[in-house]
């Protein structure tokens, strides 16, 4: 049986298409209600084939996954998806509207939503997303950005307990950046449980705590934020980039200036070099760096 406290658990995954070798290989993972989780990964780790698991789109070939204590073996993909919200990495596999509009309203009516309800859960959605002006145009005369943000203000608008979002910040420009991290905050706030496929690793830094790493089909890595992204050994095994903050504390560890190479924020490597200065009586110099 799965563990009530866990929104998600798997036991033993094991995945493969017919005939094929195993894609997945001996996933065990519990995820909380109100966790903030990115799973990362170089292209073909499996990490989109794991979330596909996540509301029965794939079922098990070994092992067990449970959402919401359900196993997905006995669930229909529909029965899933009112409470697992996936926004795919291509937009254009999930839009199926002639409009904007309509196509937020799309899955509340397959839901049975009230019409009052729909309505009110549309005009939310458009402004969360940025999209009230568009809401009688086709989705396909948007920009690529435009229909990510559409397919996402479409999962919001059904309010699901979990959100599976495949590359979110992927063609988004910095304004449209901060209103997804906007999104994911008014979400932790409602305790939803939010896992972000990415390569954006500036992008979670500020909005994560727990990682993810897939490699070859396997976790690699499920832990604290800190430890996987100043881990140079392990970033390296997995293919990933360090943030710039971090390659640039150690870039100053290589010139023999003694600042910790577990750095991740700029406040952090800023409260270093101001203490290097002093240290070394460089008083007018931190005094002016701290102005």
């Amino acid at each position: 049986m799965a563990n009530k406290e866990n929104v998600i658990e798997t036991k033993n995954l094991y995945f493969a298409y017919e005939g094929n070798k195993y894609i997945l290989k001996n996933i065990n993972l519990q995820i909380k209600r109100g966790e903030i989780i990115a799973i990362l990964g170089e292209n073909g780790a499996g990490k989109t084939t794991l979330i596909k698991h996540f509301n029965g789109l794939l079922k098990p070939s070994k092992g067990e996954v449970y959402i919401l204590g359900k196993n997905t073996k006995e669930s229909s993909v529909a029965e899933l998806s009112r409470h697992v919200g996936i926004v795919f990495q291509n937009p254009d596999h999930q839009i199926f509207s002639e409009t904007v509009e309509k196509e937020i309203e799309f899955a509340m009516r397959n839901f049975g939503f009230d019409k009052s309800y729909i309505k009110e859960r549309v005009e939310w959605a458009l402004r969360l997303m940025g999209l009230e002006k568009y809401r009688n145009r086709s989705p396909y005369t948007l920009s690529i950005g435009e229909r990510k943000r559409l397919t996402l203000a479409a999962v919001l608008s059904y309010d699901p307990d979990i959100l599976i979002l495949d590359e979110p910040t992927a063609g988004q420009d910095f304004l449209q950046k901060e209103r997804i991290a906007e999104m994911m905050n008014l979400l932790r706030h409602r305790q939803k449980t939010v896992i972000m496929v990415t390569h954006d690793i500036e992008f979670i830094v500020n909005r994560v705590e727990r990682i993810i790493i897939l490699a070859k089909g396997e976790i690699l890595y499920d832990g604290d934020k800190r430890e996987v992204l100043t881990n140079l050994q392990l970033l390296k095994k997995a293919r990933l980039l360090p943030p710039q903050i971090t390659q640039i504390a150690w870039l100053l560890q290589d010139n023999n200036i003694e600042v910790p190479t577990n750095i991740l924020y700029i406040e952090e490597l800023l409260n270093e070099l101001l203490h290097l200065c002093k240290k070394v009586g460089l008083d007018e110099s931190a005094r002016r760096i701290q102005v």
